[in-house]
């Protein structure tokens, strides 16, 4: 199964054009939708999940026409939003067993093998009886991945799932994502290129509603290479260098300033060759 988006815009009532003519093709595995926030994420991650409508073009899941088939769509969808809501004072055993039902697993049995087989299969069994309210953000996360996966579903939308957590409840999650990720579609929008580079076999990065560059984590970092410059500057010299080269990144050390620079020649002999990684794509590509 394939999902097809073909010139996909929308404009909002205030004159933000959040999606500008999208076109994309998504295959099985993990896709990566990287970008800043405001980029135009939420907004197409909404429109695939049936929660708004576009202004024009399509969007199929298969032979299922996502805008004008929302019931269908939303029978093989899983989705974990960027806010996700939950009753704070129920336990996930219970709560996902109501999941369950608006999911439409009528047969009491049934539903209680799934609960408890998703349940483990997120690393949660033991603390199913705990309230929601009473779980770390990485478990309630893994949580949001349990009532996604209900039913079975063909396609998973996670948006913006590692934000806040700690390295070791990232670590659990991006392995949980790379496990149900086999065999269905699973788009990941983020603007953490970690997690990207650590999943995803393909990916889009979005700025400003467009898609601007698009291919293999692995091919888009090659394609770089030999193009990103290092030079250690004091913070007076920062505003100089901005109007004379293309800066794509700045940080700290040991009370300089270390730039990165794109260009596809040396610029001097005081920049230095920097290996390539996808954080340097990422900021190449969205830097003006």
């Amino acid at each position: 199964m394939k999902l097809t988006i073909s010139n996909l815009s929308k404009t909002y009532s205030n004159g933000l054009k959040a999606l500008d003519n999208i076109n994309l093709e998504i295959g099985s595995g993990m896709f990566g939708l990287l970008g800043p926030n405001g980029a135009g994420k939420s907004s197409l991650m909404r429109t695939i999940a049936t929660l708004q409508e576009p202004d024009s073009g399509t969007v199929t899941l298969g032979d299922i026409d996502v805008i004008k088939q929302k019931g269908e769509v939303r029978k093989v969808l899983g989705y974990l939003p960027q806010d996700f809501g939950f009753y704070p004072k129920v336990s996930a055993i219970d709560m996902l067993n109501h999941f369950a039902i608006l999911k439409g697993i009528s047969n009491s049995k049934e539903r209680k093998q799934v609960c408890e087989t998703l349940l483990n299969q997120t690393n949660l069994y033991e603390a199913r009886k705990r309230n929601i309210g009473d779980y770390s953000g990485g478990m309630r996360q893994r949580f949001g991945i349990a009532q996604a996966l209900l039913g079975n579903p063909k396609l998973v939308i996670v948006d913006e799932p590692t934000a806040g957590l700690d390295p070791m409840e990232r670590n659990r999650f991006h392995n949980l994502l790379s496990e149900i990720g086999e065999n269905i579609i699973v788009i990941l929008s983020t603007h953490i290129v970690d997690d990207v580079r650590n999943l995803c076999s393909n990916m889009v990065i979005m700025n400003q509603g467009k898609i601007l560059l698009s291919g293999k984590p692995a091919q888009t970092i090659e394609d770089t290479k030999g193009k990103i410059w290092m030079k250690l500057i004091d913070k007076e010299q920062l505003t100089e260098h901005k109007a004379n080269f293309k800066v794509i990144s700045t940080k700290v050390v040991d009370g300089k300033i270390q730039i990165h620079v794109f260009n596809s020649v040396q610029v001097d002999a005081s920049f230095a060759p920097v290996s390539a990684d996808l954080e340097d794509v990422y900021f190449a590509t969205i830097t003006n």
